[in-house]
């Protein structure tokens, strides 16, 4: 039975319960799937992704309101260095103190000028306008020509704060005093993390680059591996991505596809030097890939061989499976977060580029782990829209991957922008992720 069913049509201006709803069509109810945090909904109103109105909802009532990832510890090492994060038209600064990590928002009391302009290392906030100047705990420091302003009080004219907490080795910040902790947010989802320690990693890389696209429209390409066939048909032969697993918990959700196993949508079965020359996505100028022994997998072949070199880091006495070093595990945390566990090294973040509700940010991290001494974190490197994703080549064979997805995720939009429609249908199964995603989105909203 198919999951995709008729849909209502709505005519005319979108109510704010237009705006939020995203349970136009529940699925069969020989469909329900068993985990109860799986959303019901099998489609999304396309104005979700295309509507100012929706995107000014979002502005108002969720990036206010959510806990969001903005940097992590080893950006901001020492007392004074801070980072500004920025989604929407909301400004943060998050900066090291002696008494631990605090995080303010970026906007002098004065006349409203952003405090700062980028991450640097300061003793104290001095406002470029008029002077003002704040502690960087964000306490007054000094007013200029205090004689003319007796009317303001020092002890509470601060800084306006912001929530900050951590979790992993990074930095969460959410604008509402209001709002639950983060680790009741987070749920179980240190659980998930905690064998692979991902606050002993360094980031190895950091790229962004503007995507011309909604947020969401950018994120959800990253949720599901249902893509694959048509999008990155050069990796079928060492991706499972139709046997991929998808589940769901309170705020976060997990896909898990195994990589080093055939798609089921090839004709016939590779072998073994098939699949392994796939995974390293080898190149026909390359030199030969080294040769998959008899009687052995290519997925082994790539467990023994990631495993060699990682043991050395990590330690003999930490248990590195195959599924570690071999699989997908991609994690996302409402709203925009996406983690990968095992050791695969990737982070996601995606947000709206300045405050457009057609144009996105989407930052790739590689947080690798080390021995010794930390490294020094890599700098972010931005890339613009017109920008290919080579131009950075530290993301090696991904970047050509992202490539792929760029030519698609523009034309997702115009796409959308003209559709003669009023919703987009989700699978069942494959798109789970997304389907929970949305249906977090609606609550938050509401």
């Amino acid at each position: 039975m198919s999951t995709r069913q008729a849909a209502s049509t709505r005519s005319g201006g979108v109510s704010y319960q237009d705006l939020i709803r995203g349970d136009a069509v529940p699925p069969p109810a020989s469909l329900t799937l068993e985990n109860p945090y799986r959303s019901p909904l099998v489609s999304v109103p396309v104005h979700r992704y295309t509507s100012q109105a929706f995107h000014d909802l979002e502005m108002e009532k969720l990036w206010p309101r959510v806990w969001q990832m903005a940097c992590l510890e080893e950006e901001i090492p020492d007392i004074g260095d801070h980072l500004v994060y920025d989604i929407g038209r909301y400004s943060v600064i998050v900066v090291r103190t002696a008494h631990g990590i605090r995080a303010h928002h970026n906007v002098c009391r004065h006349r409203g000028r952003r405090l700062c302009d980028r991450a640097g290392h300061a003793a104290s906030f001095i406002c470029p306008f008029h002077g003002f100047r704040w502690n960087l705990d964000g306490t007054l420091r000094g007013v200029t020509s205090a004689w003319d302003f007796p009317h303001i009080d020092r002890e509470t004219f601060t800084l306006t704060p912001v929530r900050c907490d951590t979790w992993g080795g990074w930095v969460f910040v959410n604008m509402d005093a209001d709002a639950e902790p983060l680790a009741d947010f987070l749920g179980d989802l240190p659980e998930h993390f905690a064998v692979w320690r991902p606050e002993e990693r360094y980031i190895q890389a950091h790229v962004a680059k503007v995507m011309r696209c909604n947020w969401k429209v950018c994120q959800e390409a990253f949720m599901e591996a249902f893509h694959v066939i048509r999008t990155h048909p050069q990796i079928l032969t060492g991706i499972g991505d139709e046997n991929s697993q998808y589940d769901a918990w309170g705020n976060f959700s997990r896909a898990i596809t195994a990589n080093g196993t055939p798609s089921p949508h090839l004709p016939g079965q590779p072998s073994e030097q098939e699949i392994f020359e796939s995974v390293i996505m080898r190149d026909l100028d390359d030199p030969p890939a080294p040769e998959v022994p008899p009687g052995m997998t290519a997925r082994a072949m790539m467990a023994a061989h990631a495993r060699a070199g990682l043991q050395r880091v990590v330690g003999d006495d930490t248990v590195i499976s195959d599924a570690c070093v071999s699989d997908s595990i991609y994690y996302t945390l409402f709203p925009n977060f996406h983690p990968w566990g095992g050791y695969n090294r990737i982070v996601y973040r995606f947000r709206p580029h300045e405050n457009r509700r057609d144009r996105s940010l989407m930052e790739c991290y590689f947080l690798s782990p080390f021995a010794d001494e930390r490294p020094d974190p890599a700098p972010m490197h931005m890339l613009d829209a017109d920008e290919p994703w080579t131009n950075a080549p530290e993301l090696g064979m991904l970047a050509r991957v992202f490539t792929q997805d760029t030519f698609n995720l523009p034309q997702v939009q115009k796409g959308l922008e003209a559709a003669q429609y009023d919703e987009v249908v989700l699978a069942n199964y494959q798109e789970t992720k997304i389907r929970h995603f949305h249906t977090l989105l609606g609550a938050w909203l509401e």
